[in-house]
């Protein structure tokens, strides 16, 4: 689980913020929304309220861009990274970037930080605590020669075959961990590392991830239970008592083909089988519907968008209650009915175990029910006067701004909570 994540200078984020996945001292909803492990209290869910351009998606952009700098390291050493730091100012376009994230995986707490630039990786260091703080490499990177020196901490068994390797995969636009993915070497430390961010650490959910396609594909390779999808619609008043999911080979045209390759600048592995292949598997669903004792069947296509994006998330649901994993997704809200929000996070926090989920909002109905959410579990964008964004949680405020019988809606729509925008005459002088 995420202990808690931190960001600087990247995209509208200037200065160092944080998110902290560590509850309070306040024992409300205890059971629903907290994890014990080990002496942590750890938060299930973070929700985050702010203005456009505020800098809700940005947190979730870094924590992603986090994740693939991981995942998929860049293979020439002439890859930039693709990302921004804060523009809108003089000296932190030539600054460096910093990512940082605390997390919890086989009962052992990590630390990992990186530093960066477009160009490069500056330095890295992952630390462990089992139970004391111990280095397990440190990291940095020669600029001038553009080479890679690792160093591994006292408790690491040494092997300099292995460091030799590790330093010549690992190009200084590469972590350590994603030059390790290049090498054909044993390191149990790294790999249990790689796992985690691998398996824990989902891809970001965006308003234009292809949600119903990534959960088909799912419950066809069984990584997903079609059987809880279907139970979380129909407990959703989705009146769906299955999903049909219809498969069929089809034949690929020379002419197509060649016209695919002609698309693709450098044919991947994936390219290359289908290629190999010539066909293609499409897929057809279908939601079987109960109607008056009687059974109908629609084209995912002809649902409503609320059906379809709910089907995703009912995907999304089902695996964040089967398997400790965390989701980051934007705009939860988007296609919802606010009662159908409410029942998903609530459905979420009531039956997920040791799963996490990050999501951006602007469903203010929640912040009028102090019976289904602890403050620690809210959190605020905001932007400065210099266009930087700024993270607080709800539970940072005093009893000055905050009481047990302040109306949090009303206060937040006040403006006292900041984090809403500061919008102009509604008048336009044409």
């Amino acid at each position: 689980m995420i202990v808690n994540f931190s960001v600087q200078n990247f995209g509208s984020i200037k200065q160092l913020q944080t998110l902290s996945f560590e509850a309070d001292a306040a024992a409300h909803l205890e059971e629903s929304y907290t994890v014990q492990v080990g002496k942590l209290r750890l938060l299930k869910l973070a929700l985050i309220y702010g203005a456009n351009a505020s800098g809700k998606t940005t947190l979730l952009t870094a924590l992603d861009f986090l994740r693939k700098l991981v995942l998929e390291p860049a293979h020439k050493k002439t890859d930039e990274l693709d990302f921004n730091p804060f523009l809108f100012d003089k000296k932190t376009p030539h600054q460096n970037t910093v990512l940082s994230l605390s997390f919890i995986h086989q009962e052992i707490k990590y630390s990992y930080e990186v530093v960066f630039f477009k160009k490069a990786i500056v330095s890295e260091e992952l630390n462990f605590y089992n139970p004391n703080k111990a280095n397990l490499y440190k990291r940095t990177t020669s600029l001038a020669n553009q080479f890679t020196a690792i160093s591994f901490g006292s408790k690491i068994a040494k092997d300099k075959a292995l460091e030799k390797s590790l330093e010549a995969n690992t190009l200084w636009n590469n972590t350590v961990l994603g030059g390790f993915l290049k090498t054909n070497i044993n390191f149990k430390e790294l790999q249990v590392v790689i796992d985690w961010f691998k398996e824990y650490l989902k891809p970001m959910v965006s308003t234009r991830t292809a949600l119903e396609e990534l959960v088909t594909t799912a419950i066809r390779e069984n990584a997903i239970a079609k059987e809880a999808v279907v139970r979380i619609l129909k407990q959703a008043d989705f009146n769906i008592t299955d999903i049909i999911i219809d498969e069929q080979e089809e034949q690929l045209s020379a002419g197509l083909l060649a016209f695919l390759k002609n698309q693709v600048k450098e044919p991947d592995a994936t390219f290359k089988k289908l290629e190999e292949r010539g066909k293609v598997t499409s897929v057809n669903i279908e939601f079987e519907h109960s109607i008056n004792k009687a059974k109908y069947t629609l084209p995912l296509a002809l649902e409503s968008e609320g059906t379809k994006r709910y089907y995703g998330l009912a995907g999304l649901l089902a695996l964040l209650i089967a398997t400790p994993t965390v989701f980051a997704i934007d705009e939860l809200e988007a296609s919802l009915h606010p009662d159908l929000y409410l029942h998903f996070l609530l459905s979420f926090v009531l039956n997920a175990k040791h799963s996490q989920l990050i999501a951006t909002t602007h469903n203010r109905e929640l912040l009028d029910n102090k019976a289904v959410f602890r403050n620690d579990v809210i959190w605020f964008t905001d932007k400065k006067n210099d266009a930087a964004t700024v993270l607080y949680s709800l539970a940072d405020f005093d009893s000055a701004v905050i009481r047990n019988t302040t109306n949090i809606l009303n206060a937040y729509k006040a403006g006292r909570l900041n984090g809403t925008p500061n919008l102009g005459d509604t008048y336009i002088d044409t």
